[in-house]
């Protein structure tokens, strides 16, 4: 993390005077203000230098530092009853729960003064990579120096969390003459260090602090020398802290600018110039870091600022300074500048030999932990890889832009292709830029042109080894932010742990176990570019969720087999063998599951390989670990009872396999265990037969997702004893995952190393109307026409009468058949057709994903069109552009929000009018897409470059045509809707640039596959084009101010509705759900809904983070603080744990405030629970709940899916077992802690529960995430009262956000995908893997019933008579997917059983029937 940029001394005098004024004039404000200055004198880099700068490094290879610490089963684990000597150094019970519990006082040195002037120094750094070389300077200088020694304390920032080291870092500064301070960048702490330091800065002798938070420098002191108003004037500083988007930011800004002070110190005043030179003078020796740089800075400085020694004579050292980028090898005599240099050396080495077509593994280093001589665990990286035969390049940098060295020594300097086989950066940090700002777009491009695999591993910086590998939580969250969540903007991969630290020492050492994963994965990612594409083995890996036959192959939104047929003919024109392939899809479902009819569990499923016991026991190292929960092998699942099966098909080369379920869905116990249970031995023996006996060289997972990357282990930072580690093992793990869903991909990146290659989604249509609803839409046509004549009336009866029967009077609670029409007034009668013309508009609009996507398969243009319609609904601030219904609302003098709550209020002229604005739009961009198509409908690349010649002057054609041509709209502001579709134009260019199969190949062939967001293509369309490695975002750049400001709308109308609703009365409490991929898409608009509750506003710091709280006043807030009980998903926890640890913050803030009661609900309850439990206030706030480190889901929807579940009760047991492990911001360290009690007290206080829908392709009943988080039968079971809390869903899928009951969404769910003839036909032209998706529906709508009761009875009856009361829809469900079907039947029949379905006897003997005719068929029985 130390910034590490050589200063050189500028020694030209031949420039004119003019051009120093013009720089003394440019930075006067610096001195002015006593900003900044600096001046050094700094020898230029030589031989000598570097000579003895390597052979100190070359001592380092010959005694390496490296440690087993037995993360994996490469080695013993410690046993309990032992105790290191870290261990008796580090606090047995202050600090309990903070990620360090070492004791500081390791780093204080006292000396023997012998009569000498004692200084005594305290330094708070970010990282110990200094501690080593600090404290060898002083011991020597207290050794040798006869007339001054040192007395120094050490702290590493987050030691600063413990208050007992701050107390102690307090006293130190009391006393200390020189205070030293440099990284200080994470806020919270960064605030004690000013606080402590400033109100004794004037009594310190000198304070330093190098690159740092802004109000950290500002407490730089050298004489007159000061940073005082450090970002605060018009100066120099102040302009560079304000440049977020140059390379390397603040860190790099302000480097450049030490670098210019020189050629004008010359014109300042003495004294002034004096300590601007010592100031310089010191970052030089700070940044050399050896130990003989550090003993001339301590001298320097002492003599300098500490009276005692005002007048002594010192010998001081210029700083030595080493160089900026160059090539550094443990071994090398001396550090190189350029790549053929280094190659002569490293090509004629005595002690190594290399073969010919050795792999190349160009490394990247900081360059501060070679100039401290803290590079032990760089030395045994390079011994792990060479000795298995990998050639490589070690470069470094002083600076933070690491595509500097890259580009330089990566490179042949003779072909200028790349001489790397694969880069593996050890610094943990993103190529370009440091903790404060990033330049990814800078990074990316160096790594395009590099090409080659980018593996960005990460060293232990905040924790020990051995805290690390205690750490349920793995990483710190910290590191996790910048070194893991960084680097992978730019494309990086594996973040795997490669160093510790040890806690006395201070130095880095190598985990050999991780180091040797590294290097393993490394070299295998490198064979990929040098192996010929015939002899590579592929294992492509689909899945079976629920384990069911008729699921083999599930994955979310993708059409598997449709897509692997087409990957295989895609491989095949690249010269992979793949064997004798199928001639079609049909033939390879039929080939993998050999008999479609067949049961999973059966052999008829086509069996790969049969591994027995004995070789199993042999070749899965770690299989005794899997006794306690599976007992001994082969187990009873993907087992013959003798043998281990391996479910699949090879073809040629290329193996198909069905990766093996969790194994505990169907067992009640099971599912009620608060902890995952480890896979089972027919899991572990798949990934044993691919590396081991298959010898694959790449596994490809097929569709989101699988099980592999949600088993357990920590959350990020696996060590060698986490499952997923184990399994992948050591194959490239490449993944195609839906690219709406950053954050389970971004699990799979960085739990089982996966690159992530993005897959479409299926194309949008508006759901349309059907049957009732299309007869609805067209009485009400007749009544506008006719409202004022006669037959007004009875078309209103006739309107009321057929809502009746499609059930929207439970939506328009207006309807009422027993009242005539002709007995009201117009304006009701007015306000009953615009009421239902407004949710007839609502279904019809509604975006519904038809069909299932197949990888490589772009959309028609019609398919596009209501994609691009949504697209141009929302405006974007960032890009100047305004929404089309506003542009068009403009034409007619109106505001599109004024128009959105009058349709909302169902006044029928307004709603009338929103349709008119929503069908103008379709006709435009309609209009727009079809100058794009080739005749056979699809988007033809080519036709976009005609579509240039409409965008420029004025004169030149419209984009959208005659679309508005005698229309109300026809005066529209043509500029405004210029730049909107210009920007159509770039997402319908997005749209066409598929490059799902190339990146695949790119990946196969170990190049470098560009990365992108993943997200909502609507809200945010640089997802698009699909084909890239996904990423998620800045976890510290969350919640955004818009992302505030859409939540605060979305708030207001939440408790604004249920207190309408509750006569007047607020809720208390509200338990909500926070997702990982909602928040990601959105920003952190859940995320900032729960703050606003608890009236509490997230603020930046001074680098933009979001890691700050303000209290928002009663006044401001104008209602009360709402308690929460926040049920964070287990992707939330492990991508937002910085995050949680702020709401953790704003609830205990705002349970702190003494206000009263009935304005602080949650402090009433906090309170209430204090008593209660015999808790401190805090504790009783407690709030954030997830699940247990490395578990996921609350195991409802496994229960559910695999109807094994009794009562509700049990499935209450689950949620309460699984879901009450809280977060502690007090305790950050500690992970989640089981909080049973609190947890159900804070849910017994709860009124509300709430979830957000974010994204038109994602809703209720698509996924059963929803239903496995809701808790609304739960509440109403641990209530004293007994009653049922409101329940809400927030919809903000398009422009106009919604809060609706969770009985209406899941109506207008239904309305629009299960019963909608457009979708479940959709589905049905995929076949089998569409007969799945339509079962999978039905089976969530169950679960809602399970958790909710707000299913109506007319859901399951329509969909009866839609799906098994027509012979010919029996007929095509049962030969599309016959398990499937029956799964169907079942779900029916258990409704009926369960109490939430209501039907005829006649409909429950004809399932009975139907069941027992698809058993039969799939049992092979015939009649």
């Amino acid at each position: 993390l130390i910034l590490a940029h050589r200063v050189r001394r500028t020694r030209r005098k031949t420039r004119t005077q003019k051009n120093v004024m013009a720089s003394t004039s440019a930075l006067a404000g610096v001195f002015n203000n006593l900003a900044v200055s600096a001046g050094a004198r700094a020898t230029k880099t030589n031989v000598v230098a570097k000579k003895a700068f390597s052979a100190r490094a070359g001592a380092g290879k010959r005694n390496l530092t490296i440690v087993n610490v037995a993360t994996g089963p490469r080695g013993p684990l410690k046993k309990k009853s032992e105790s290191s000597e870290e261990d008796k150094i580090e606090s047995a019970t202050e600090g309990k729960g903070l990620f360090t519990n070492v004791d500081p006082s390791v780093r204080r040195i006292i000396p023997d003064a012998k009569g000498r002037v004692v200084v005594k120094v305290v330094y708070v750094v970010l990282e110990s990579q200094y501690q080593s070389s600090l404290s060898a300077a002083v011991n020597n200088l207290n050794a040798t120096n006869p007339k001054v020694c040192f007395e120094v304390s050490g702290y590493l920032l987050e030691e600063l969390r413990n208050p007992k080291n701050l107390a102690m870092l307090k006293a130190d500064v009391e006393t200390a003459n020189v205070f030293i301070g440099s990284l200080i960048f994470i806020e919270e702490l960064a605030e004690k260090v000013v606080e402590i330091v400033t109100p004794l800065r004037d009594q310190l002798d000198a304070c330093l602090i190098f690159p740092s938070m802004p109000a950290v420098m500002r407490l730089n002191k050298l004489g007159t020398f000061s940073m005082a108003q450090l970002g605060q004037s018009k100066s120099a500083i102040a302009s560079f802290m304000k440049k977020k988007k140059e390379s390397g930011g603040f860190e790099e800004g302000m480097l450049k600018l030490v670098r210019t002070l020189p050629k004008v110190l010359k014109y300042l005043p003495s004294d002034k110039a004096q300590d601007a030179r010592n100031f310089m003078n010191s970052l030089q020796y700070w940044l050399g870091g050896s130990s003989e740089n550090l003993e001339n800075f301590l001298l320097m400085i002492s003599k300098a600022y500490v009276p005692a020694l005002a007048n002594y004579d010192m010998e001081i050292a210029e700083p030595v300074t080493f160089p900026d980028i160059g090539i550094w090898h443990p071994t090398a005599p001396t550090m190189y500048e350029d790549l053929k240099e280094y190659l002569n050396w490293y090509d004629t080495r005595k002690d190594m030999k290399f073969a010919k077509d050795a792999p190349v593994v160009g490394i990247v280093l900081q360059r501060s932990h070679l100039v401290t001589g803290d590079e032990g665990h760089y030395s045994g990286m390079v011994a792990e890889l060479e000795a298995r035969g990998a050639k490589v390049v070690p470069v470094f940098a002083g600076g933070l832009d690491f595509s500097i060295p890259v580009e330089r020594f990566f490179f042949d300097p003779i072909t200028k292709n790349a001489f790397v086989d694969t880069v593996l950066s050890l610094t943990g940090f993103a190529l370009v830029g440091g903790p404060a700002r990033q330049d990814h777009p800078k990074a990316i491009d160096s790594l395009k042109k590099l090409n080659v695999p980018y593996m960005v591993t990460v060293p232990l910086s905040f924790q020990t080894t051995e805290e690390w590998v205690d750490s349920t939580l793995g990483l710190h969250p910290v590191q996790v932010a910048l070194q893991v969540a960084l680097p992978e903007l730019d494309g990086g991969l594996e973040p795997i742990i490669f160093s510790g630290r040890d806690s006395k020492t201070g130095k880095s050492h190598t985990i050999q176990d991780r180091a040797a994963q590294i290097a393993g994965r490394a070299l295998k990612w490198a064979a990929l570019r040098k192996k010929k594409n015939a002899q590579k083995k592929l294992a492509i890996t689909v899945f079976s969720f629920p384990p069911d036959k008729g699921n083999v192959g599930t994955a979310a939104y993708l059409n598997v087999f449709g897509s692997i047929y087409r990957v295989l003919q895609g491989l095949k024109k690249e010269g992979y063998d793949i064997g004798d392939c199928p001639g079609n899809e049909e033939e390879l479902i039929n080939s993998v599951l050999n008999d479609k009819e067949a049961k999973f569990a059966s052999p008829d499923l086509n069996v790969e390989y049969r591994m027995p016991v004995k070789e199993y026991e042999k070749l899965c190292l770690y299989q005794e670990d899997l006794h306690e929960n599976w007992g001994p092998p082969p187990g009873n699942l993907n087992s013959d009872g003798q043998n281990m099966l391996i479910y699949g098909k090879k073809f040629g080369n290329i193996f198909i396999g069905v990766q093996p379920t969790f194994g505990y869905e169907g067992d009640p116990m099971r599912l009620l265990f608060s902890k995952s249970a480890s896979p089972h031995h027919g899991f572990a023996a798949y990934y044993t037969y691919l590396e081991k006996i298959f010898n694959a060289d790449a596994v490809l997972h097929f569709g989101t997702h699988g099980s592999l990357e949600f088993m357990p282990g920590k959350q990020v930072g696996m060590s060698g004893d986490c499952y997923p580690d184990h399994l992948i093992g050591n194959i490239p793990n490449i993944y195609y995952y839906a690219a709406n869903n950053p954050s389970e991909a971004t699990i799979a990146k960085r739990r089982s190393y996966a690159n992530t290659i993005s897959y479409l989604t299926p194309p949008a249509e508006n759901a349309g109307l059907y049957k009732g609803l299309k007869e609805l839409k067209e009485l009400i046509a007749s009544y506008q026409g006719l409202k004022d004549s006669g037959r007004g009336p009875s078309i209103v009866n006739s309107i009321m009468t057929t809502a009746m029967t499609c059930n929207l009077d439970k939506d328009v609670k207006e309807i009422d058949i027993n009242i005539d029409a002709k007995d009201m007034d117009s304006d009701t009668r007015n306000l009953i057709v615009g009421k239902v013309y407004g949710k007839l508009m609502e279904i019809e609009s509604r975006l519904l994903p038809c069909g299932l996507h197949i990888v490589g398969c772009p959309p028609s243009a019609e398919e596009a069109v209501a994609t691009l319609v949504n697209i141009a609904g929302i405006d974007r601030e960032d890009e100047e552009i305004t929404a089309l219904p506003q542009i068009l609302a403009q034409v007619i003098g109106r505001d599109i929000e004024s128009i959105y709550r009058a349709n909302d209020a169902g006044i029928l002229d307004e709603v009338q009018l929103l349709q008119d604005i929503t069908e103008a739009s379709r006709v435009m961009v309609g209009e727009f897409v079809s100058k794009a198509s080739d005749p056979s409908g699809r988007l033809a690349a080519n036709a976009l470059g005609g579509l240039g010649a409409m965008f420029g002057g004025a004169n030149l054609a419209l984009p959208w045509g005659d679309a508005l041509k005698g229309s109300k709209f026809e005066n529209v502001d043509v500029a405004a809707c210029r730049k909107l579709f210009g920007y159509l134009r770039f997402c319908l260019e997005q749209i066409v640039t598929d490059n799902e199969l190339g990146a695949l190949t790119e990946a196969l062939e170990g190049q470098y596959v560009l990365p992108g967001p993943g997200g909502d293509p609507i809200r945010n369309p640089k997802v698009l084009p699909t084909g890239k490695n996904i990423h998620a975002l800045d976890p510290q750049a969350i919640p955004t101010s818009a992302a505030i400001a859409s939540a605060k709308v979305v708030v207001d109308r939440l408790i604004e509705r249920q207190r309408v609703e509750q006569n007047g009365v607020y809720p208390e409490s509200i338990a909500l759900v926070l997702w990982g991929t909602d928040n990601i898409k959105t920003y952190g608009e859940s995320l900032a809904q729960v703050m606003l509750m608890v009236g509490v506003r997230p603020m930046p710091d001074a680098l933009g983070r979001v890691n700050k709280l303000e209290l928002i006043s009663l006044e401001e807030l104008g209602r009360p603080r709402i308690d929460v009980v926040v049920n964070c998903s287990g992707v939330f926890r492990d991508l937002f744990v910085n995050q949680m640890n702020l709401l953790d913050r704003a609830v205990k803030l705002a349970a702190e405030q003494d206000e009263p009661l009935e304005m602080n609900f949650v402090r009433k309850h906090a309170l209430e629970q204090a008593e209660e439990l015999g808790l401190s206030l805090r504790e009783a706030a407690t709030r954030i709940f997830s699940n247990a480190s490395g578990s996921y889901s609350s195991n409802v929807n496994l229960a559910v899916e695999n109807s094994s579940w009794n009562d509700e009760s049990q499935l209450q047991d689950m949620y309460l077992n699984r879901k009450s492990f809280a977060f502690n911001s007090d305790s950050p360290g500690s992970g989640m802690e089981t909080k049973s009690a609190i947890f159900k007290s804070a849910l017994s206080k709860v009124d509300v529960t709430f979830q957000n829908l974010d994204s038109s392709e994602i809703s209720l009943t698509d996924v059963s995430h929803y239903f496995d988080s809701d808790p609304t039968k739960l509440v109403a079971s641990v209530r004293k009262d007994g009653k049922m809390p409101s329940s809400f869903i927030a919809d903000t899928t398009t422009a106009n956000a919604q809060v609706r009951s969770l009985s209406e969404t899941v109506r207008l769910d239904s309305r629009t995908k299960l019963l909608n003839p457009k979708w479940y036909e959709g589905m049905l032209a995929s076949g089998y893997e569409g007969t799945r998706e339509i079962q999978k529906r039905l089976n969530n709508t169950l679960g809602w019933s399970a958790t909710s009761g707000q299913v109506d009875n007319w859901v399951y009856e329509d969909a009866n008579d839609v799906y098994m009361k027509d012979p010919e829809m029996q007929k095509r469900l049962m030969e599309s997917n016959p398990n499937s079907f029956r799964k169907m039947v079942a779900n029916f029949l258990e409704a009926n059983g369960r109490g939430y379905w209501e039907t005829s006897e006649e409909n429950i003997d004809r399932l009975r029937k139907l069941y027992m005719e698809v058993e039969d068929k799939i049992e092979g029985v015939n009649n």
